[in-house]
């Protein structure tokens, strides 16, 4: 038997939707366990949550934190990054994975060196516990503007450090054919089905990608009605369900064709992942989740949708190691 690919979920997805009450922790861990279908957890620090019963939680029911990370703020969130980053190596995990917010706690822009100096930081914690940071590309992050990923990485160099990315692909497909998104990326209206896979290629040949998630998603979908992000604001349209929705449970008329440009991006760094597997990711975390810019206020089942990903995803690995 071929062995399998590790694959994780998030913490935050093992639901089923946002309209019935939301699963204890203890809960969602024996989901996770006797699903079969996840070799561990990825779970995002929340500030205002009491950690200390997760390490319980990891012996008892014998699913490992495997990927720890968090949300941060420059000038505001350093000590928590570096606490953060501490505890991770303690659970064991191997990938602190890092979003970085695109402003300062100033409100003023975060500079490419901030980038690099927040990254170094998080890595003179995290190298010697063997749990290195990973900067996550994702909207409302520095990252967004993708072209910067290049800017931040040449800076490291200097400092012999390489950039380490988690690449979730969904975060630059669902721009494609969507002027206002790719304006939010300082990128034209036209070409988006090329120059978005440019990226990712590329940071994938640079052997930066150093995890990955995946949620589906597809081109030019309207934003989510179903939740506001703030206040008259709809949700970004950053999920579209793997599996289909049953009747009215889902925004928007669902197409299983349209997954396939996010499709052929995961099946590129699958193979990359198998082509080089000292060079990119060995693992993967489903991240179908609940919140205004992805699953927020549908009412189908994401936790559904992380399992059938998971199976695909499997499905795709098998076939590449024949």
């Amino acid at each position: 038997m071929q062995p399998k690919l590790p694959i994780g979920i998030n913490l935050d997805g093992v639901l089923h939707h946002d309209g019935l009450p939301t699963p204890d922790a203890a809960t969602r861990f024996a989901w996770v366990r006797d699903s079969g279908a996840f070799a561990y957890i990825e779970k995002n620090h929340n500030p205002a949550e009491d950690f200390a019963p997760y390490f319980d939680l990891v012996q008892e029911y014998g699913v490992p934190i495997g990927v720890f990370g968090g949300i941060f703020c420059a000038g505001r969130d350093e000590t928590r990054m570096r606490w953060c980053v501490a505890t991770g190596g303690q659970l064991g995990a191997k990938v602190f994975n890092m979003q970085l917010f695109a402003r300062r706690a100033d409100g003023v822009a975060i500079a490419d060196q901030e980038v690099a100096d927040f990254f170094l930081d998080a890595m003179q914690v995290g190298a010697p516990l063997g749990c290195l940071p990973s900067l996550e590309v994702h909207v409302d992050m520095w990252s967004e503007q993708f072209a910067r990923v290049e800017r931040v990485a040449e800076l490291l160099v200097r400092r012999n450090v390489p950039l380490r990315i988690t690449l979730d692909h969904s975060h630059l497909v669902f721009k494609m054919d969507h002027p206002e998104e790719l304006a939010l990326s300082g990128l034209p209206d036209s070409g988006s089905r090329e120059a978005l896979p440019a990226f990712y290629r590329q940071w994938l040949a640079e052997g930066w990608v150093a995890h990955a998630h995946t949620r589906s998603v597809a081109p030019g979908i309207p934003h989510n009605p179903a939740m506001e992000r703030q206040p008259g604001q709809p949700g970004r349209a950053i999920q579209y369900p793997f599996i289909a929705p049953p009747p009215g449970t889902f925004h928007s008329a669902w197409d299983a064709q349209k997954l396939e440009p996010w499709k052929q991006a995961v099946r590129e760094l699958l193979a990359a992942m198998h082509a080089h597997p000292a060079a990119a990711p060995q693992r993967i975390s489903c991240e179908f989740i609940p919140f205004a810019d992805y699953g927020g206020g549908g009412r189908y089942s994401i936790w559904d949708n992380n399992l059938a990903c998971a199976a695909w995803l499997q499905e795709e690995w098998r076939a590449l190691k024949g």
